[in-house]
C-alpha cells in the first residue's frame, strides 16, 4: 500500500510498505478514505519529538471503512467509522475512569521505558506519533490496523459527508475537552492562545458552554477572522501587548479562564520567545513556553488554566510563582476521545457544532508532502488540510 513516512525534518515521503494484517483479535482494518493533518503533526516534521524512526508511518486524524476483523472486534466489514488518535484498552483502571489517553495497556511493554523516564511514567498508545507513544502505524496511508477496535472508534450514520465527522478523531474532543477543562461559568471572559485547529475548536465548544465572552489571540489574519466568525472577539499579539488588551477587556481583574492552545512552538519576537528558539534548535530546550507564561500571567487570581497544547519537554523561565501565588487551577493532558464522541457526533448531526468550516485544502494522499510543507509554511491560508487516498493527483 501507500503511505506517509517520516524521515527526518521536514522530509516526509509517500512511499510504498507493506499492507498492515491482523495481529490481535481485537484488531480491525481500515481502508482510510479520510485523513488531516494536524497541528501536531508538524511538530514531528520539525524534529522536535523525540522517539521518531525513519519510515514511520504518520497520521492520527482519520477515518475509513472496515474491510477486515479479528474475531474479538465489535465492528463489521462495510461501517465507517471514525478512529480515535488515543489507542485504549478499555479495561485497565485508567480507562474505566474514562482517562482513556492515560490507558495503561496500550503501549507495547517493550516500548513503554522510552518515555518513563522523562515523564516519570509510560505514554499511552497514539496512532502515527513516535515510539514513544508504542510505535503504531498512523493513518495518513491507504489502510491502518486498529488495535482494540472494540473501544473507541465510532460507526457514522448512513448520509453523513467524511468532513462533517472527520474531526471527532482528535480535534474536535480536543477543543471539547480544553473548554471542559476550563471549567466555562456562564457570566466567564476566556482568552484562548491559538487560532489553529485546536484553539478554533476550543472557542467554539467555549461559547457553546455558555461563556460570555471568548478572546482569541493569535498573530494570522485569516485564522482570527474565522474565531471572529465564530463569535469571538480577537487580538493580535503582533499588534497588541495582550495582557493589557486583556486586562482592559476584563475591566483590570484578569480573564477568568485561558486555553493554550499553542503548545510547544509558539511564534512571537518576545525575548522570551526568541531565546528559547534557539535552545529548541541547538538541542538543549525542547519547548517554546511563552504562550503559557503569557497565559499564566494574563488569568485572574483564583483562575484556570487549560492546556490541549503539545508539550514534550522542558520549559524555562516557568512563572512557577504566579501558579502558585495566584491560587490557579491547572488541568493538561491529552484527550480522553472515547469520552466525548457519542456527545458531539449527536451535536453535529443536531446542527448545533460545525466542522467544515476549518476545511482549507483537499489533496491526494501522494500530495501528502507539498501539504505538509504548505501548512507548516501558509499556516493563515492552510488552516486544514485533508488528504484522500482515493483522489487522483492533478493532471
Amino acid at each position: 500500500m501507500r503511505a506517509l513516512t517520516w524521515h527526518g525534518k521536514h522530509d516526509v515521503r509517500v512511499d510504498t510498505v507493506d499492507d498492515p494484517e491482523i495481529i490481535n483479535p481485537r484488531d480491525a482494518i481500515i481502508k482510510v478514505t479520510s485523513t488531516a493533518i494536524c497541528g501536531s503533526d508538524l511538530h514531528l516534521y520539525d524534529g522536535v519529538i523525540p522517539g521518531m524512526k525513519s519510515g514511520d508511518i504518520l497520521g492520527h486524524e482519520f477515518m475509513g471503512e472496515v474491510v477486515e476483523t479479528g474475531p474479538k472486534s465489535s465492528l463489521t466489514k462495510g461501517q465507517r467509522v471514525v478512529v480515535p488518535f488515543t489507542i485504549s484498552c478499555g479495561a485497565c483502571f485508567f480507562c474505566e475512569q474514562h482517562q482513556y489517553s492515560a490507558c495503561s495497556n496500550s503501549n507495547p511493554v517493550e516500548k513503554q521505558d522510552l518515555a518513563a523516564p522523562v515523564y516519570g511514567h509510560a505514554m499511552a498508545g497514539l496512532f502515527g506519533y513516535s515510539h514513544m507513544t508504542g510505535g503504531y502505524s498512523g493513518g495518513q496511508a491507504e489502510y491502518v490496523r486498529v488495535p482494540f477496535s472494540d473501544i473507541g472508534p465510532v460507526v457514522i450514520p448512513d448520509g453523513m459527508d467524511d468532513e462533517d465527522v472527520l474531526f471527532l478523531s482528535d480535534i474536535l474532543p480536543t477543543g471539547w475537552m480544553a473548554a471542559l477543562n476550563a471549567e466555562i461559568q456562564p457570566d466567564d471572559t476566556v482568552a484562548v492562545w491559538g487560532c489553529g485547529p485546536v484553539g478554533l475548536f476550543a472557542v467554539q465548544s467555549a461559547l457553546h458552554m455558555g461563556a460570555a465572552r471568548v478572546i482569541a489571540i493569535d498573530h494570522w489574519p485569516h485564522r482570527l477572522e474565522l474565531a471572529r466568525g465564530l463569535g469571538a472577539d480577537v487580538i493580535n499579539f503582533r499588534e497588541t501587548d495582550v495582557r493589557e488588551a486583556l486586562m482592559e477587556m476584563s475591566g483590570g481583574l484578569g480573564v477568568d479562564a485561558v486555553i493554550d492552545a499553542v503548545g510547544m512552538e509558539a511564534h512571537g519576537f518576545a525575548i522570551d520567545n526568541m531565546l528559547d528558539t534557539v535552545k529548541q534548535k541547538v538541542g538543549i530546550g525542547a519547548d517554546r513556553a511563552s504562550a503559557l507564561r503569557q497565559a499564566l500571567l494574563a488569568v485572574r487570581r483564583g483562575g484556570r488554566v487549560s492546556i490541549p497544547g503539545v508539550y514534550g519537554g522542558l520549559a524555562d523561565k516557568f512563572p512557577l510563582g504566579a501558579l502558585m501565588e495566584k491560587g490557579l487551577s491547572l488541568r493538561t493532558g491529552q484527550t480522553h476521545v472515547q469520552a466525548y464522541t457519542a456527545e458531539l457526533l449527536e451535536l453535529i448531526q443536531q446542527g448545533k457544532l460545525d466542522t467544515t468550516f476549518l476545511i482549507s485544502h483537499r489533496l491526494p494522499l501522494e500530495d501528502a508532502p507539498r501539504g505538509y510543507q504548505c501548512f507548516h509554511d501558509n499556516q493563515d491560508e492552510w488552516t486544514k488540510v485533508i488528504l484522500k487516498p482515493g483522489m487522483k493527483m492533478a493532471a
